[in-house]
């Protein structure tokens, strides 16, 4: 087993997982600490160690609200736990599990990066334990990253020292990451000529990010976006994504400064990582993704659909109880007059679908109620046609009916559990179904990091339900409930004309 690696900054020790055949190391430094004159920089090369160091804990979390205070919050359930989990500015560490025997195996590599907005979230969440797709034969790599204000905050200061990386620090962390894995990952075992990235919602986005910045060519070979590629398909839904250019940013950061008490970058600097934390909660701002003309060029969803992106294989999906809309209206007259505005001349066929007739608003909202991350996938998925990219794209929806006194549905990111096969840390009664359908998703996902393909066979020996390709003729996808379900059916009717609606506007 490789429990004792060298890396470019030195030597590292691990610790056999509970799998003893399998090694964890954990908080290892891919930078440098970005505190002092590294606060608000990309980030910049970690320094060398002298001995081993002892890769046996997860470093601290990033600066964040603290974890596990909102009892009332289901992720405090699910696993934000512990409120007493350190916290540091110190924070830009990754974490790896391997199966290698030596380093000379090239097996297939997944970079993973956690959700929570870009605001909260951690390596060390208890469901993002990498053993067990380790033991499918995979090197698996967590990798923290900056959040929120120190991960976003933009000031004409900040452009001015840095111009070529003036924003977007916590997706830098991220480019850097996977960098530091494409260096380094051959001494664990891993082919830095086979990686794969990975996230879920705000990690989906920015897997997202990642796929769509020119900076990144040739940097990873396949991609899966759990719940992360979302755009609205009604009018005045706030739409996810950039929410501002650079200069726009730059403002903020000037209010932001004036809200600390400072008047530069230099005295921002100096205050303390807590103070800032606290002051940036007070002041109730969103710090996120920004459109800096250099690692971002603009709306990923937009570049995915114009094909400015990697064509490297995609597999992408969502939960079936997220991310629901429907038109903000609240009487039949108003519904029939946001039809028209939106849809001019084909408004009769939508007030048609939504049942308008009936004079019953509950039900005709709820008829023109659409998942706007299926709607994304399938916007995606018929530009990936009409741009000639075919690029091949593998759409799942996670419907699994989900245990507790909560009655939860299959709610944003209870997917996780599944995909990395980490129920049996969940406090939810989950049972035998539960875990035969944990057991196939993470074979599907092993299988698409090892090959861009997600078909296999079981452990069981018996081959897997057939994933097939999604295409505008097929636009199939697979169905988790509880069991694997290859589900041929077209998409609703309601779906496909609002499909059809975005490439009409477009084309105005």
């Amino acid at each position: 087993m490789l429990r004792k690696v060298k890396v470019e900054n030195g030597v590292v020790q691990g610790l056999p997982a509970a799998d003893p055949r399998i090694t964890s190391f954990k908080g290892i430094p891919f930078a440098a600490p970005p505190v002092g004159e590294n606060r608000w920089r990309p980030p910049q090369p970690a320094k060398d160690w002298d001995g081993v160091l002892k890769a046996y804990e997860f470093a601290p979390i990033s600066m964040q609200a603290t974890p596990g205070l909102d009892k009332d919050n289901i992720y405090t359930r699910e696993w934000h736990v512990d409120p007493e989990i350190p916290m540091d500015e110190d924070c830009l560490y990754l974490n790896i599990w391997t199966p290698a025997k030596s380093p000379d195996e090239k097996l297939p590599v997944f970079v993973w990066f956690f959700g929570g907005g870009l605001q909260v979230g951690y390596t060390s969440e208890m469901e993002f334990d990498g053993e067990r797709i380790a033991r499918r034969g995979i090197v698996v790599v967590t990798v923290n990253y900056r959040l929120n204000v120190f991960g976003f905050l933009c000031h004409p200061e900040i452009t001015a020292e840095s111009p070529e990386a003036p924003a977007n620090f916590g997706h830098l962390d991220q480019q850097a990451g996977i960098r530091w894995v494409k260096r380094n990952i051959a001494a664990f075992g891993g082919d830095p000529d086979n990686i794969t990235i990975g996230g879920q919602s705000a990690g989906g986005g920015s897997v997202l990010s990642q796929l769509v910045s020119p900076q990144n060519e040739g940097l990873f070979q396949k991609a899966i976006i759990q719940s992360g590629i979302i755009t609205m398909p009604y009018e005045g839904d706030r739409k996810p994504g950039p929410r501002a250019t650079l200069e726009e940013a730059e403002q903020e950061g000037i209010k932001f400064f004036d809200f600390l008490g400072v008047s530069s970058l230099e005295e921002a600097r100096k205050l303390d990582a807590k103070y800032i934390r606290d002051k940036a909660l007070e002041y109730k701002g969103f710090w996120g993704t920004v459109i800096d003309n250099k690692f971002n060029i603009g709306d990923g969803f937009e570049l995915f659909v114009d094909n400015k992106r990697l064509n490297v294989p995609v597999l992408l999906g969502h939960t079936s109880s997220e991310f629901i809309s429907r038109p903000n209206v609240s009487t039949i007259d108003e519904f029939k007059k946001m039809a028209v505005d939106m849809f001019g001349d084909d408004a009769d066929e939508y007030l048609k679908i939504c049942g308008v007739d009936s004079g019953d608003m509950d039900e005709v909202l709820k008829n023109a109620s659409v998942n706007s991350i299926e709607y994304a996938i399938r916007v995606v998925g018929q530009a990936n046609a009409d741009t000639g990219a075919n690029t091949p794209l593998y759409y799942y929806n996670f419907d699994v009916e989900i245990p507790g006194w909560d009655n939860p549905g299959a709610f944003h990111s209870v997917d996780l559990w599944f995909t990395f096969e980490t129920l049996a840390k969940c406090w939810r009664p989950f049972v035998g179904k539960h875990y035969d359908i944990a057991r196939q998703i993470c074979n599907y996902w092993s299988n698409f990091i090892r090959s861009g393909d997600p078909n296999g066979k079981d452990v069981t020996g018996e081959d897997m339900p057939k994933w097939d390709v999604y295409t505008p003729e097929a636009p199939y996808g697979m169905l988790f409930r509880d069991k694997s379900e290859f589900v041929k059916e077209e998409p609703s009717a309601l779906v496909k004309f609002l499909v059809k609606q975005y490439f009409k506007r477009r084309e105005k």
